[in-house]
């Protein structure tokens, strides 16, 4: 069932390129003919109305994916996008990549019911990834703009596209939703939601619900495992409409080991971590061997001390709150305000051999603390200790916006404001050498040595105004611009590290840009058609983090940069073409962005270290695009979609630095991590009863360095184009004594156990060469899920 990764795929993209591209040139055409007796349901929208590339995932494709599955997997067959991750749910965070148009992840923007949650990175300074957030089972749809969002969202990164997720509302019912899943490696879910319908002449409406998931890694030992709650309400207030909630998230997942082509050539994609679970002897000789020179050969089929991490894990525990007033003031004005709050703490674990539990003597005169009140012995001192990043982030903010609808002029302003608290350490414990005495999956307790940690405060202030203006039943026009502030402040609380290597010890760096415009048009053809287009200013602003941005360099690097670093600004260029109509969705859009001021953190060293970087504006990027989409019922109860997607993302500079030598020749060179060309289709059943999916998801070659090279000139730095299979089947049952509805749904991912590299850039891009810097992706699996709503 495995397409090979040669040109079959590609034959078939085109094919079904030229098939939609007929299909929007006989649009009118297709209209008139007797279509099937079937319509589409809103399961897939390609924005109506918008002005730009908008498009919508409903709550049937969210509920017809494996249970537990991120929404960001789910919207990854939309045009423009692609998404890895080395698990099959696409929840793994450390893997998690999703790049649309050529921007990764930390350039695109992020919501929940209008809820900042910063750029989802791993290491997340001002916000918190979806699958944390909320339950995928309360997902009620997520609206990807490819291009730009809107100048309201509450985003100070989405140079390309945003991402917004709204939740389902409470139901008018009295009732429980429950779910429960098994599959390959021990998977195991339940979640359960209990409605509490309306309450009284009120009209309260409110959810609770509760999620318990846990799984074995595929390979090597270890677990990944999350518990979430979710709470809802809605309270009508006369014409007004107050809705809140509060999410709480505990997520613990052991890591998959980070491959290179050296070690996939040695090792094979099977490769895993090291677990103390089955591997400490080995992990102590590993450790022994470094930390006496490698005087001797490591074990074999181990080659170098970072050929297998040991208990490496990421834990992350979360409440996220939101109270939403929609008031309006009769026909024409409405006030809509969202306050909401975040409190985080995460850990970022490995076992390493980089420090042994012995030199606390050395770093404190005693032994290192064991976590149980006692102390760790040097004739007990392990050759290993325990080191952790971590993350606290305490964060509030509001966002408001006043409507006023007068003639043919609907007009838009607000505000957002955010004030974020970031604590960023890195710590060390001690291990005993007889035994582990410390679980990877709990956070960590009394640390014999902080290396360093740093308090930061990031302030952002936006301002928006626009105007849709319906200029007669055809055209509508939208202007407006946005201004927007955003602030960090370091300061020091402990640098342990050498005199060279030390961070700031105190600053500011502030990124600003008053007037961020957009102006779009919609044109409507007739009642199916349309075009679209639409220019956006977008700047992204600068992260506050140890390990990231600007205050990841030096002491003597930031204050060489700080006065002189810009941000990182895109503006986009995008028209289209849509049709809408019983049978048929279809969009056709090209683009270009100019992409400026492109800010690069050079790494130094092996990946897992966490040296500090070099950070510069190392010039412009140009991306040129065209993307096709198409969802055709084609017969009763059968739907075909398929999307095409081709992107040219170019540095235009060289990496020079003060004195002007070219450090890298990055110029005509393609963006890492953006592949040229994808195509996703999906053919669907479904006749209320039974119901399936088969699904082809096809990513083309993607570079990993930025010379594109592994040796300087064979444009070798790239990793193969991939295609997988994916396949959903199931029964739905109504009516079944105290149940409303029944169903049963096998999900199989990647049918034809496909070995490929998933995720790139896990440690960062570098100018060329080999790096541990790739995951694998999961090989099949499947999944048995059996729901009810009673």
């Amino acid at each position: 069932m495995t397409a090979p990764v040669n040109m079959t795929p590609l034959t078939w993209a085109f094919n079904v390129a030229a098939a939609v591209a007929a299909v929007l040139s006989a649009a009118n055409v297709q209209a008139a003919v007797e279509a099937p007796d079937t319509t589409l349901e809103e399961v897939l929208v390609f924005g109506r109305g918008q002005s730009r590339q908008v498009a919508e995932i409903g709550a049937i494709e969210m509920r017809e994916a494996a249970p537990g599955t991120s929404a960001l997997k789910i919207i990854s067959k939309l045009p423009g996008v692609s998404f890895q991750s080395a698990d099959p749910y696409g929840a793994y965070e450390w893997s998690t990549r999703i790049t649309v148009r050529g921007f990764n992840q930390n350039q695109l923007g992020f919501t929940l019911d209008g809820v900042p949650l910063g750029d989802m990175s791993y290491g997340n300074h001002n916000g918190l990834h979806i699958s944390r957030a909320i339950s995928s089972e309360n997902i009620g749809s997520a609206v990807l703009s490819q291009g730009a969002g809107s100048l309201d969202t509450a985003s100070a990164s989405n140079l390309g596209g945003t991402l917004e997720f709204f939740s389902v509302d409470p139901a008018s019912e009295f009732g429980a939703n429950v779910e429960f899943t098994g599959g390959s490696d021990s998977d195991r879910r339940g979640f359960a939601r209990f409605e509490t319908g309306e309450l009284g002449s009120a009209g309260t409406r409110a959810y609770l619900s509760y999620t318990n998931q846990q799984t074995d890694k595929y390979k090597g030992l270890g677990e990944q495992k999350q518990e979430q709650i979710n709470f809802k309400i809605v309270q009508p207030i006369g014409d007004a409409r107050l809705t809140a909630f509060f999410n709480w998230s505990d997520r613990q997942e052991n890591d998959y080991q980070d491959l290179s082509f050296d070690i996939i050539s040695r090792l094979t994609y099977d490769w895993d971590n090291l677990s103390s679970l089955s591997d400490w002897p080995l992990m102590v000789q590993v450790a022994q061997i470094y930390q006496g020179g490698e005087l001797v050969p490591y074990p074999s089929p181990i080659g170098t001390v970072d050929d297998a991490y040991a208990n490496a894990s990421g834990l992350r525990k979360d409440k996220l709150a939101g109270a939403t007033l929609n008031l309006p003031f009769g026909d024409s004005v409405s006030w809509d305000t969202t306050a909401y709050a975040h409190r985080n703490d995460g850990q970022g674990v490995w076992f390493t051999p980089y420090l042994s539990t012995a030199a606390s003597f050395a770093i404190n005169g005693v032994g290192a603390p064991d976590g149980s009140g006692g102390t760790i012995s040097l004739a007990n001192s392990a050759p290993i200790s325990v080191r952790t990043t971590e993350y606290y982030i305490d964060r509030r903010g509001v966002t408001t916006a006043l409507t006023w609808a007068v003639g043919e002029h609907t007009v838009n302003g607000g505000l957002w404001y955010d004030d974020n608290d970031f604590n960023q350490a890195r710590r060390f414990y001690g291990l005993e050498l007889a035994a582990p005495q410390r679980d990877s999956l709990e956070f960590m307790r009394d640390p014999f040595f902080t290396q360093w940690q740093y308090a930061f405060n990031t302030k952002t202030t936006q301002f928006f105004l626009q105007d849709n203006w319906a200029v007669n039943d055809a055209l509508k026009i939208n202007f407006g611009f946005k201004s927007l502030e955003v602030t960090n402040d370091a300061t020091v609380i402990v640098d342990n590290r050498s005199a060279a290597n030390q961070g700031p010890p105190s600053g500011q760096i502030k990124a600003e840009e008053s007037f961020l415009s957009q102006i779009g048009f919609n044109y409507a053809l007739n009642e199916e058609s349309e075009l679209f287009g639409a220019v956006t200013q977008n700047m992204r602003a600068f992260a506050a983090a140890v390990t990231v941005g600007p205050f990841s360099t030096t002491a003597a690097g930031f204050a060489a940069i700080r006065d002189s670093l810009q941000p990182e600004t895109s503006t986009t260029f995008e028209v289209g073409y849509r049709y809408n109509a019983a049978a048929l969705q279809a969009v056709a859009a090209v683009y270009f962005v100019d992409f400026k001021d492109r800010l690069l953190g050079i790494a130094v060293g092996s990946g897992i270290v966490g040296n500090p970087s070099v950070q510069q504006n190392v010039g412009d990027v140009q991306t040129r695009g065209a993307e096709v989409g198409a969802r055709w019922a084609f017969a009763e109860n059968w739907s075909w979609y398929n999307s095409l997607s081709y992107n040219d993302s170019e540095y235009q500079d060289d990496v020079v630095n003060a004195l002007g030598v070219v450090l890298a020749a990055t110029a005509g060179k393609t963006v890492v991590d953006a592949p040229k060309e994808l195509f996703k289709s999906e053919l669907g059943f479904d006749n209320g009863a039974f119901f399936g999916k088969l699904g082809l998801d096809y990513t083309g070659e993607r570079y990993f360095t930025y010379t594109n090279d592994l040796t300087a000139g064979d444009g070798l730095g790239k990793v193969d184009s991939y295609a997988v299979f994916n396949l959903g089947l199931g029964y739905r049952l109504e009516n079944l004594g105290i149940a409303k509805n029944l169903s049963v749904q096998v999900n199989l991912t990647n049918v034809g156990d496909e070995s490929y590299v998933s995720t790139i850039g896990s440690n960062g891009f570098g100018n060329s060469g080999d790096r541990q810097t790739f995951l694998a992706g999961a090989p099949f699996q499947w999944f048995l899920s059996v729901s009810g709503q009673f």
